[in-house]
């Protein structure tokens, strides 16, 4: 018999410490490395070697994963670079110019986070698991850090239960028996069902706002929706197609610092069984703060950025993902290998991440812009608004860096400052760019053309939000008014 799922004695953490039935000498089925017939994104892992970030010789981008288990490049194999004293943009720009038909080049590093996978566990009641052959499996969870106020807890436990779930982690021997340390649990039924994937395009332009505005019911699965079809009426040949995709996080529910929520871009192909939790997420945070999550900047794989027991997005905000199907993979190779070049530069510090004027959002945007995709800009929130406002915070704070502060957001462009109106603005436009409304204003650039005749169908993805200890968070704000409007009074709440 079993532990009980939790220890209440240490303080309501999960232990999920049950019994096994699998000797100390041989690996329960379905546990494998990370890096065995995976795929980071586009690039399957035979090419990459697991270190410790310590032990990485790298230039610079180490330093930042010191403790945590990281994928770099085996010897031989070509390696993104960048070129040094020009601008992001430009060397984007210019890279893409030069390189539209080479393969894409390896990234100089990939956070994996654990070294192995367990491909197929069920979740029983009481938080016991079973391996695909039936055999009860030791499984206990990561610790929280020291700085996640909240955890995985008992309604986590069941919301998995009944579920099958893919886990990275950790395999151990303790008192010879296996232990299967858990730090991200992926459900299966994630995965898309392509076949039966409803299709329905949007009535207007303002309905993917209040798509997103709609809460998420917790369910099995997630809740998707076709927005265009090139061949509607043939039979999605979707596996294994290249896609690129943007997803969105929302706000957290106790944390206002948050509504402006998170975007990322992301590049992958579609598992023969609509599989996607090996798509690489290119994220961007501040590299010069600690999270409170222990989110480092990195390019990571799906389950690792939304189901990481720690800084997975998912614990803490519900998420939104565009998702544009590819017949040829020439345009996520595009934006893949320019995003690599940028990583490079961003762990040197040839630039800064700045909340105004290259968050997430602003510095997605630039990369998709330096290869030709020219989202239509919103505009800033106002120059008069912004002087105001710079006027009225610095009386008010008796601090002029705080009123500059307020001055660059409100008079930064929107779709550079905002990840949802980010998000908004590249879905609809890409939906004018193959043709599923009225053309977009502009003579199309190459990159464009690609999008336009690569493209063969468009989803919109919303990803509930786990239960756990966190409180239930929202849609972000579309808007600095809405933002503004959200936050408390009392700037210490």
């Amino acid at each position: 018999m079993g532990l009980s799922f939790f220890d209440e004695s240490a303080a309501g953490v999960s232990t999920l410490d049950h019994g096994i039935h699998a000797s100390a000498g041989k690996s329960p089925p379905g546990i494998k490395g990370a890096l065995d017939d995976e795929f980071i994104g586009l690039l399957p892992t035979e090419n990459f070697r697991l270190r410790k970030g310590k032990c990485a010789s790298l230039d610079g981008e180490a330093n930042y994963f010191q403790n945590e288990l990281i994928a770099v490049p085996k010897d031989g194999m070509e390696v993104s670079g960048f070129s040094r004293g020009v601008g992001r943009k430009t060397d984007v720009a210019n890279w893409a110019a030069t390189s539209r038909s080479k393969p894409l080049a390896l990234p100089s590093l990939v956070w994996i986070g654990s070294p192995s996978i367990l491909l197929d566990a069920y979740v029983m009641p009481g938080g016991r698991f079973l391996t695909s052959d039936g055999s009860e499996l030791n499984v206990k969870l990561v610790p929280p850090l020291a700085t996640n106020r909240s955890y995985f807890n008992r309604v986590t436990a069941e919301y998995f239960e009944g579920r099958r779930v893919r886990m990275r982690g950790t395999v151990e021997t303790v008192d010879g028996r296996l232990l299967f340390v858990a730090r991200t649990i992926w459900p299966t039924d994630f995965n898309f069902d392509i076949h039966s994937l409803t299709s329905e395009p949007l009535r207007g332009w303002g309905e993917l706002t209040e798509l997103m505005r709609q809460p998420i019911g917790q369910k099995t699965g997630v809740d998707s929706r076709v927005l265009w079809e090139r061949h509607p009426c043939q039979k999605r040949d979707w596996q294994r197609k290249p896609v690129l995709a943007i997803v969105l996080n929302g706000a957290q529910g106790d944390n206002t610092k948050s509504l402006g929520g998170h975007i990322a871009v992301v590049t992958g192909r579609l598992g023969d069984k609509g599989d996607w939790s090996d798509w690489a997420v290119n994220n961007f945070y501040d590299l010069d703060s600690v999270s409170e999550k222990g989110i480092i900047p990195a390019i990571v794989p799906m389950d690792n950025y939304l189901m990481d027991l720690n800084s997975g997005q998912q614990y803490y905000r519900p998420s939104y993902m565009l998702v544009a199907v590819l017949g040829d993979q020439r345009t996520a190779v595009g934006f893949q290998g320019g995003v690599q070049r940028v990583f490079n530069q961003f762990y040197r510090h040839d630039f800064q991440y700045h909340h105004a004027t290259a968050n997430c959002a602003g510095i997605s945007v630039d990369i998709l812009d330096s290869l030709g995709w020219h989202i239509p800009q919103r505009g800033p929130s106002g120059t008069w608004k912004a002087i105001a406002a710079y006027a009225y915070v610095a009386m008010r704070e008796g601090s002029l860096a705080s009123g500059r502060k307020m001055f660059n957001y409100m008079n930064e462009e929107q779709t550079r400052l905002l990840p949802a109106v980010a998000f908004e603005a590249a879905a609809l436009d890409l939906l004018r760019i193959v043709g599923s409304t009225v053309a977009p204003r502009r003579v199309l650039s190459g990159y464009e053309n690609q999008l336009r005749n690569d493209v063969e169908a468009i989803f919109l993805v919303r990803i509930p939000q786990i239960p756990s200890g966190r409180a239930q968070g929202s849609a972000p704000a579309f808007s600095f008014d809405e933002f503004r409007s959200r936050v408390a009074e009392d700037h210490a709440k």
